[in-house]
């Protein structure tokens, strides 16, 4: 079964049973052709749906559809994100960052952020010299930077609170 939800509005149990389309525990008569990688045609009820994938991000499980010109955005919950959400889990994977610290000694060689920046999980935010290597330290998490302790030339130790978000 899955959970969907549209626009951030409207709630669905859907699932699929012996053939059969079930939304909300009522069966829907609905006759679905794929046309394309990202095109669909429904007919339900008597009436004809164009639909066009227009996004769909696989790990947040998250769909922007367009439906006969307009546009929808799906977010769907498997058995197993309903479980992880039951179990006071799910709130795991949106951990709060609030800084960055240094994973090790080492001399900052460059910056590539300022005070003020957006920036998205895995952007470059500076690179970190430690034993004749550099390490290009990413963001963890889609963050503003608040303040900047560290610039090009600086030294710093283990644990360091390097940027603030």
């Amino acid at each position: 079964m899955l959970k969907i939800k549209v626009n951030d509005k409207y709630d669905y149990a859907v699932e699929q049973k012996n053939e059969k389309l079930l939304v909300n525990n009522k069966d829907e008569a609905t006759d679905v052709r794929q046309l394309d990688e990202s095109i669909f045609h429904i007919i339900r009820d008597f009436r004809s749906y164009n639909v066009e994938v227009v996004n769909f991000d696989k790990e947040s499980k998250t769909a922007e559809i367009k439906v006969n010109g307009n546009v929808y955005t799906v977010t769907a919950k498997d058995q197993y994100d309903l479980l992880l959400d039951k179990l006071g889990m799910s709130a795991l994977n949106s951990a709060k960052v609030s800084e960055v610290k240094a994973p090790m000694p080492g001399m900052v060689l460059r910056v590539f952020v300022n005070e003020g920046s957006q920036v998205q999980k895995g952007d470059n935010l500076f690179v970190l010299e430690a034993m004749k290597m550099e390490n290009i330290i990413k963001s963890p998490a889609d963050v503003t930077v608040k303040t900047l302790k560290i610039k090009a030339g600086d030294k710093v130790e283990k644990g360091q609170v390097l940027i603030v978000f």
